[in-house]
């Protein structure tokens, strides 16, 4: 699964993104909000169990809003924990990450790369590599890091004290 991420600390706030969007939909799906000078692009997080569509009455919120569906009672918008869902034309719009394009709209509308698209799957796989590679000491070169020597540290040490 493909899924935007956000690195606010890269975003400038040139509203760049927004643009892009709003050309391709008529309606920008993603906004950015300023706090304390720091800029921080809001866009729809695909949620597993999104609450946007538990709460829509018509069914209309999928991947994307269906227009056809939607009846514009603004309920998907008042849960949306992240504030990701718009109201335009008294209908909801929310991000569908652009699947009729290789790269989001906004992606690739944004020069300080404050937005990418990264593989969640890999990413993922990533993060256990070095969580593991951390915990069993490997690359460390250091004897007695790895979780192995802890844990047969601490087995001596209650010996010793039995």
């Amino acid at each position: 699964m493909q899924k935007i991420i956000i690195q606010p600390e890269l975003c400038d706030g040139c509203r760049d993104c927004e643009e892009a969007c709003k050309k391709l939909y008529g309606a920008s799906r993603i906004m950015i909000r300023e706090l304390e000078g720091l800029y921080y692009p809001i866009i729809c997080q695909q949620c597993e169990d999104a609450p946007c569509r538990t709460v829509c009455p018509t069914d209309a919120i999928q991947d994307e809003v269906d227009p056809e569906r939607c009846i514009g009672c603004g309920l998907c918008m008042l849960v949306c924990p992240f504030g990701a869902v718009v109201m335009e034309d008294r209908k909801a719009q929310k991000c569908s990450q652009c699947p009729d394009l290789d790269t989001p709209a906004c992606v690739k509308a944004c020069s300080r790369r404050a937005l990418s698209v990264v593989d969640t799957e890999k990413l993922k796989l990533e993060r256990q590599k070095k969580f593991v590679s951390r915990m069993s000491g490997i690359g460390k070169g250091q004897k007695g890091t790895d979780i192995l020597s802890i844990l047969t540290a601490k087995r001596k040490a209650r010996q010793k004290l039995e």
